[in-house]
Parts: structure tokens; sequence; C-alpha cells
């Protein structure tokens, strides 16, 4: 148990902030609000209901104070702080600044790196349960996506089917893939063993691999994330991989991302791409975030949201297993985010899972709908909020909506 020095228990209002967790509930695909009597307790959309780091308000108001926002150059800060983080929280070595590169967007960086290895109407590997995100980016341009599913074994651990994958590759004529590491939704965080494995299978079938590792600082204690760029020579060649500190420090709404890639074919031609739309340039204050969250507290910050995070893990996996007969949860090793399958429920109480979300939502518990996540029977859940609040949310699915 680690001493905290930042706050993780007071509860923010973030109502009337333009929070697309609380003020655009009721909009699109999210959720609907509460019935009157409740609160909104925002466990959906993937950000933090955790104040960020104090250095990162102060580097942004400190830039801010300076009376010009004209063009600007990156600074060669930017690039130090994302070296010096890389190597104290992944132990990489040897990176470069000419190997870093900015994205607005991850999503952005997928697509730019995509472009560069395949033509639209090839056809990509996509582990499911899968990103939302990927599916859509993938779909709106033209790919076509082959799942490989993963599978949990005997003690519910996501495992990846390395058969699946070969077979997938070969039948289908892959050669560019989507890797998610640490997995979203599943919250697994893989082996050094696994991704060998993976990559081995990658290099067998020329496949170019895109590594989407935003949730690389957000670890549960006693785990560790392996760089997919690390595991060889070869994967370090035939990997772009994908970083931000936005979900580290809960800076979705600044933007701001990076590339990392080590081979210069693929790098030129991953940044011509990212240029050819004339947007994805830097945003001044983004880099500023950037540097003010890399400092030696944003490390400290980030050591004790990982404790909290796991302790919120640990009170909800337990709730469930206790209280909620039916619902099967694995603990994420990393992310914040739990993936319940409720299909045991559902089946003992003849429910549906919609009719679960829609009884969450109606008592303020705005959690997401597994299923286009492709998961069948399954729910998302964003444990990021003090653990008070946590309480409270299962509290209320025990009361009402959990109900035997």
């Amino acid at each position: 148990m680690i001493m905290m020095k930042y706050d993780f228990t007071t509860i923010i209002d973030r109502s009337g902030r333009d929070a697309l967790a609380i003020d655009g509930l009721g909009q699109g695909d999210a959720p609907p609000g509460p019935k009157p009597g409740f609160d909104i307790i925002p466990m959906w959309v993937a950000d933090m209901n955790f104040p960020t780091v104090p250095t990162i308000p102060e580097a942004i108001i400190s830039r801010a104070q300076h009376p010009a926002y004209g063009y600007f150059n990156i600074s060669e800060e930017y690039y130090a702080s994302i070296i010096q983080w890389q190597e104290r929280r992944n132990g990489v070595s040897g990176l470069t600044r000419e190997c870093i590169g900015y994205e607005n967007g991850l999503l952005g960086g997928v697509l730019s790196a995509l472009n560069a290895v395949a033509s639209r109407g090839d056809n990509v590997l996509l582990h499911s349960p899968a990103y939302i995100g990927f599916t859509k980016v993938l779909e709106q341009n033209g790919y076509h996506i082959v799942y490989s599913p993963l599978a949990q074994d005997e003690q519910g651990v996501w495992r990846m089917d390395f058969e699946d994958m070969a077979q997938k590759l070969k039948a289908h004529h892959i050669h560019a893939a989507i890797l998610c590491s640490p997995h979203n939704p599943c919250g697994r965080v893989w082996e050094r063993r696994e991704l060998e494995r993976a990559m081995e299978i990658y290099r067998e079938h020329d496949v170019y691999v895109i590594s989407d590792e935003i949730w690389s600082d957000i670890i549960r204690p006693g785990c560790r994330h392996v760089p997919t760029q690390s595991v060889s020579e070869d994967a370090r060649r035939r990997t772009a991989a994908l970083y931000a500190p936005s979900k580290t420090f809960n800076l979705a709404g600044l933007t701001g991302s990076y590339h990392i890639i080590y081979d210069r074919w693929l790098r030129d031609r991953v940044e011509r791409e990212g240029t050819l739309s004339h947007y994805n340039t830097v945003n001044v204050l983004s880099m500023h975030a950037l540097t003010g969250a890399y400092r030696p507290e944003g490390h400290q910050w980030v050591d004790e949201l990982c404790q909290v995070i796991a302790e919120n893990v640990d009170y909800a996996v337990d709730y469930i297993r206790s209280h909620f007969p039916g619902v099967s949860v694995f603990k994420p090793q990393g992310t914040y985010m739990l993936f319940l399958d409720c299909s045991g429920w559902c089946e003992g109480h003849g429910s549906t899972v919609g009719q679960l979300l829609q009884a969450g939502w109606d008592v303020g518990v705005a959690w997401q709908d597994g299923r286009p996540f492709r998961g069948p029977c399954h729910i998302r859940m964003n444990l990021a909020l003090p653990l008070s609040r946590v309480q409270e949310a299962f509290e209320r699915l025990k009361r009402y909506v959990f109900v035997p």
C-alpha cells in the first residue's frame, strides 16, 4: 500500500462542464438519464472522474498566460518527456525523437498506419471482443474486419487463439492487424510469451501490426506492460505503436497522441498519411499538457491512480461474485473497465441484457451496452471514480437491478 499524496476521494461535479459522461446522457449512443430521485453515476464513456495531476493545469496556465498563440515548433522538451516516460514506465531504451510522431487522436493514428500498409477493401485482423472505435474507423474507411475471438480459459483469463489467428491470416490473405495491448474491453495485460507468439505468427504471414497501447500506464500492481515492439527485432520493425497521455491523465478533451515507429520505411509512410488532411497538427496547449503530465509528479500520480483503481476493481469484482449470481467477470489486469457477462443471470431470470441496462440507467448507474463491443450479453463498466461512488452504484444495482 502506497501513501497517497493526491486526491482520489473527492467527488467532483462535472455537470455543466461539457462532460460527455454527464451532459451527454440521452444523446446519440449515450445512456438515457435517470428517473427522478437519482443522481448520475457516470460509468460508461472511458474517461475518469478524478482531478488530474496538478502539474498539467500548471503547465497549461503558464503557457496560456503568454498572450501569443501563433504558429510554433514542437519543443525538445516534448520529445524528451516521451523518451524519459517510456524508459521509466516501460523499460524502453534507444528511443530517439525521430521515431516519435504526433497524432491528433489515436484512432486517426490507427487509420494513418493502416493506410500506409493496406488498401481500402483489404481484410484486417482484429481480436474480439473489440473496442468500438476500431470497428467504426475500419468500417467507415472501407476496410473489412476479420475477427479472431479471444477465449477464456478455465480460470476465466482471456487468451489469444493463436491457431485461429494463423488460419484466418492465411485464409483471408491478411497483411494488417490491430493489436490492443492492454486489451480493451477485456482488461488483459499480455505476457511477453503471448506477444512473442503473436508477433511470430504475424511475421510468418507478413502482417504489419498497429499496436494500440493507450492503456499501458493503467496497470494493476503486480502486472507489467510489455511494449509490443520490445519482444523481437522483427516486431520492432513491423509495428507502429500508438500511445497517449489522454487515458492516463484524463486529457481526452485536449486531444494529442503520439506514435513510436522505429522502421524508417514504415515511419515515412505513416507520417505522410498523417499529413494529407492537413489536420494532424499539434495543439500548443496539448503539447504543454503532455510535458506537464510526464514530470516526476506525474509518475507518482499514476502510481497512486493504479492503486486506487485496483482497490475499486477488487471491491467491484468481489461484490459481483458475492451478490449477482449468474454474472461473471474477469478481474482486469489493466484499464479501469469491467466487462460483465450477464448471460447466466439473464437465462436464470428470463431477462435480457437490454432490460438490465435500462434498469441500471433508471437508477442513475450510467453503464454501457457491451453488445457493440461484440459481447453478446455483456455490459461495460467504468470504475475510475471515487470508491464511495463505486459502492453507491453497486448498492443501487443490488437493490433495484439484480433483484432475486
